[in-house]
């Protein structure tokens, strides 16, 4: 009966140990390592703060990939141009920009449309593959957050003002803003036009 009691009681304490050493080391230690994490990445990130680590890695942050949506064998850049972070929609046209044009961030051009007379699946899914076309002469400097939609053509050094909607043509020399972008000055040029 003593080995009964005995092998009863100890099989009793060795689980209650084993579940004390268990929830001792799931909360105690848990929370301890936790706490030790936390306050060293506190200490490591104030240090690199403090030494300006982030400001060097975030002027080294650059906007210069431009988005493709559809055939990128329709998309013509100069070699000298700049587009920055750029969107270029060519579901329905082909899209040529020229030498020296240079955007600001976030420049949408589409040339893709749908049908608003259809619905569902339909309007979703038929386009024009063609007919939409976007050039964007010499030297034009479109400005941040303009959206260009096809088809058009810009003439050679124009400015289009930031926020603009560009929906039509855009004659050279022209400094165009608004929403539809509307000619706002024309830029007197002595050279050749």
């Amino acid at each position: 009966m003593y080995k009964i009691i005995e092998n009863f009681f100890k099989s009793k304490f060795e689980g209650w140990i084993e579940s004390y050493i268990e929830n001792y080391f799931q909360t105690q230690l848990e929370s301890r390592i936790q706490s030790y994490i936390r306050t060293n990445l506190e200490l490591c990130l104030s240090q690199h703060i403090n030494e300006g680590y982030f400001d060097q890695r975030i002027k080294e942050v650059k906007l210069m990939q431009h988005l493709v949506f559809g055939d990128v064998a329709r998309l013509k850049l100069s070699p000298n141009c700049v587009v920055n972070n750029a969107l270029f929609n060519l579901s329905s046209g082909n899209i040529t920009i020229g030498d020296n044009v240079f955007f600001g961030h976030n420049v949408s051009v589409i040339t893709g449309t749908h049908d608003y007379r259809k619905f569902g699946q339909e309007r979703k899914e038929n386009y024009p593959k063609e007919g939409n076309d976007v050039v964007v002469e010499e030297g034009v400097w479109i400005a941040s957050n303009v959206t260009v939609i096809g088809p058009c053509k810009i003439g050679k050094h124009s400015v289009i003002a930031a926020g603009a909607v560009v929906k039509d043509d855009v004659s050279s020399y022209h400094i165009v803003g608004g929403i539809p972008a509307k000619t706002i000055k024309v830029i007197e040029y002595e050279g050749e036009m």
